[in-house]
Parts: C-alpha cells; structure tokens; sequence
C-alpha cells in the first residue's frame, strides 16, 4: 500500500491544503497534493491515520503493518497530522476554509444505518461499524478493554454486506470474544446470491461456524421476564420490470422469535459530513452525501468532498481512487487552471 505518488518532493508552491479525514481518500489525496509541493495537513478524530481501513476492518483482512509504513513515508515527506481532533466538534469547519487556500472533505461513512423497527434501541442491540471501531481501539492500545462490550451467548448479525462479515470474523477468530460465544446467525432478507458480499464470504463464515438464515428480517426487539428476543417475519423474493433485483416481500402469517443476547445492526452506513446540514452553504444530497460537480467542488468555494462521504460506502479500492482524482483538482484550482463553480 502506497499513498505517497513521487520519490521527490518539488518545490513548495506557497498553498496550504487542510484534508478531513484520514481514510483511503483522504491518504491518498495527501499523497498527490505533497507530490504537487502544496503544504498539507490532514485532521482526523483518531489516534491513528487509516480511518475505518484501519479501525474497522479485521487484522487477517488487510495488513495493518503496511498501512502504518505507508503513513510514515507521508510523514517524512512532510504531511502533517492532527490527530484526535474531529471538525465539527474540536475544531470548525469554517476555521478551517478561513485558514487554508482549499479544504477536502473526506470523512467516509461512520455512522451505522437503522432498522427502524421497534426496540432498536435497547442496550444489546449494537451498531456494527461504531463497534469494530471501538474493538480495534483497544486491541491497538487506544482505550482500555473494560471500554468496550464483549458479547456473549447466542449472537444475531443482521445484514449481509462486508461490515456483517467483518463483525462474525472478529467474533468468531479474536480470542477476546471467540471463548464467549455461543453462536452466531447471520440474517439477510434476501437470498445469498443477491447480496453484497460474495458467495466465497459466506462459506468462510460458515467455515468458522456461523450459520446464515436467509429470506429472514427482524422486525422487533423486547425483554420478557430478562430474555432478550428478537420478532422476525420470512420474506418472499418478487421480481418486478422497474426492479434490478427482486424484492423481498413479507410472508403474512411467517412471523416467529428467537432469543438472542446481542444483535449487530450490519445494514449499512450513512455519510458522516463534518458540519449540519444547511451549514456552510455546503449542500449535500437527499441521500445525505456531499454535492459536489464533476471536479469535485461542493457547493462553497474552496471546499472539495472525495471518498464515501461524496459517494456513499464504498470499498478501499473506489475511495482511494476518488481521493487521488479530487487532489488532482484541488492542485488545478489552486494553480488557476480551473475556476471553482457551483
């Protein structure tokens, strides 16, 4: 892995760009921009440069060794970091336009989807990517065990994306958890040929011992006399000419409980922008990513988005591309080769 694109830094052109987020698109682009001779400082909430590459992806999934190498060699290339220290919150976005001659917003997709169903707030029922996040928090040294939950007994993952695999990995391989569990059950609504992870993901869970319950969605959550139980109906799979895929249908009549002792909510992720919506003059769209135009520009001058934030989640792949393309226009707006526009 590699974020730094030159093997010498050329000579300092006077423009200072500020990155938010220090994920796939935020590292690359930081890598491009150094490369370009601009002064760049990247700003991230975490301890660690990597963002969710890093936090929430298992070990044996991407090599945690190379990531941390290939931020040092931005480092020594003079790239700045300011780390634990969330714009929006520490520190305003708008300090941040005042103070820099561009700003690129790339701060991914970090709060989990609901389910909107009824008890989905009880304490056992847990956000999947906030969680892996916390795990590696402390499997790095970050924050104390006694920080995070450790689940335990019968396990329910509802979803059937990447972050789902990622949660019974960790489960099922981290001796941290691995001791206490009793099972774990994957439930999708659809079937495995139609989901996002591939067929080869779900016979290695399998392998390590979760079982897959498709054409199943929870529909509830409640305690009776301590119990903890989840309500789910079975889905019928309905293919209509307007649909890509088919869509699953509720089976009146299906509906049966199981007990469960936790529940991960692994459905997806939403944009996670570091500002409200309306504030800046920074639009986002109805799907509450950022807007941008074709060069990456949002809606307030000077200020770029790249990365899940501009797109929606994405793999490592997509988001580093995104954030190599965007610094590219973020070096040609700074050169006055092309004019920022709505």
């Amino acid at each position: 892995m590699k974020f730094l694109r030159c093997t010498s830094i050329p000579p300092p052109t006077g423009k200072r760009v500020a990155i938010i987020g220090a994920g796939p698109a935020g590292l690359g682009a930081a890598g491009v921009l150094k490369c370009r001779g601009h002064d760049v400082v990247v700003f991230d909430m975490l301890p660690e440069p990597g963002g969710m590459m890093f936090f929430g992806i298992p070990d044996d999934r991407i090599n945690k060794d190379r990531i941390r190498a290939a931020v040092r060699e931005l480092m020594d290339a003079g790239v700045k970091f300011v780390l634990n220290t969330k714009v929006g919150r520490d520190i305003k976005l708008d300090k941040l336009i005042e103070s820099f001659d561009a700003v690129l917003i790339a701060t991914g997709t970090w709060r989990t989807r609901r389910l909107g169903v009824e008890g989905e707030d009880l304490p056992w029922i847990l956000p999947a990517a906030e969680w892996l996040v916390e795990v590696h928090m402390a499997r790095y040294g970050h924050i104390p065990w006694s920080e995070v939950v450790k689940p335990h007994g019968r396990i329910l993952v509802v979803g059937a994306g990447l972050t789902a695999a990622d949660i019974i990995t960790v489960l099922l391989t981290y001796p941290e958890f691995k001791g206490r569990v009793e099972e774990v059950i994957l439930s999708y609504r659809r079937t495995r040929e139609l989901a996002p992870m591939r067929l080869s993901e779900f016979e290695r869970l399998e392998k390590l011992g979760a079982k897959i319950w498709e054409l199943t969605q929870p529909t509830g959550f409640r305690e009776l006399d301590g119990v903890r139980l989840v309500k789910f109906i079975k889905m019928k799979l309905v293919k209509t000419p307007e649909d890509k895929r088919p869509k699953p249908i509720p089976i009146e009549g299906s509906e049966f409980e199981e007990r469960f002792d936790y529940v991960f909510k692994a459905i997806g992720e939403e944009p996670t922008p570091p500002f409200e919506p309306g504030e800046y003059g920074i639009e986002l769209n109805p799907e509450g990513t950022i807007k941008t135009n074709e060069y990456f520009m949002t809606t307030r001058e000077k200020v770029f988005a790249a990365g899940d934030v501009r797109h929606g989640p994405s793999l490592i792949g997509p988001a580093l591309k995104s954030g190599l393309d965007a610094a590219q226009r973020i070096h040609e707006y700074l050169m006055g080769l092309i004019k920022w526009s709505r």
